[in-house]
């Protein structure tokens, strides 16, 4: 066989061996990014687990004030509010959400995946904010369903005793669609406590001390301190968004 001969075969190795390496693009991270996402079993089961808190403790406690409304105090018929009463399960379904944010990220330190991740995409932040904008996605979407879920199942539970509060009534469908947006918003605090600890256990005390222990905090405070810094805690800011005076 002539060298020539050789030479042309080896080419043709080479070329058929040859990879092909794409351009790192915004697109192609947000693409790995939910592939991530979708494939990860946690990542289904705490949604799925949101879902149903989010959706059943509305319907359990629309089922309760129902069936007790003849007992209860006058004055908690006068305070009754059937939209936050439908949408309480927000107070449980967001330490699921902001715990699932934190493990998006704490994960992939915790299992030396980001490594690979940033071999792949060098810079932090398009990694970053690709797993925010999929993660929000992905909840907005999935808390907008249980929110509605919620709303319809809850209000037809309450129509027995005339208590319903109709979508198209003022401030009802902002509150609705807001509990999704609250929710989306606690997991990306969640995302953003991860990256900042990158420890999932620190990252998930940070949280629920930022949403459950932070407002009790607060309270203890002096007056003037505590009428400056309650507004802008992420739960108060939460109950006022769906807290609906009819």
């Amino acid at each position: 066989m002539s060298a020539a001969t050789l030479n042309r075969a080896a080419s043709g190795t080479a070329e058929r061996c040859a990879v092909v390496v794409q351009p790192v693009t915004f697109m192609r991270v947000l693409r790995s990014e939910w592939i991530k996402v979708r494939s990860l079993r946690s990542t289904k089961i705490t949604l799925a687990v949101a879902v149903v808190l989010m959706a059943g403790i509305g319907l359990m406690s629309a089922a309760i004030t129902a069936s007790q409304w003849s007992r209860l105090p006058a004055a908690s018929r006068a305070s009754f509010d059937a939209v936050s009463t439908v949408l309480q399960g927000h107070q449980f379904a967001q330490l699921a959400i902001g715990v699932l944010g934190v493990m998006l990220v704490s994960s992939e330190y915790s299992t030396g995946m980001i490594r690979a991740t940033l071999t792949a995409v060098p810079r932090r932040l398009p990694v970053l904010w690709a797993k925010s904008g999929v993660f929000a996605a992905v909840t907005l979407v999935s808390m907008t369903l249980a929110s509605f879920a919620a709303y319809f199942g809850g209000m037809s539970l309450l129509s027995s005793r005339h208590l319903q509060a109709s979508l198209s009534a003022p401030g009802v469908t902002r509150a609705v669609i807001g509990a999704a947006l609250y929710l989306t918003v606690v997991g990306l605090l969640g995302v953003a406590l991860g990256a900042l600890l990158r420890h999932t256990a620190g990252a998930i005390a940070a949280l629920v001390g930022l949403l459950l222990l932070a407002p009790v905090f607060v309270n203890l405070l002096p007056s003037s301190i505590k009428s400056a810094i309650s507004p802008y805690l992420p739960s108060n800011a939460g109950d006022a968004l769906l807290n609906v005076h009819q």
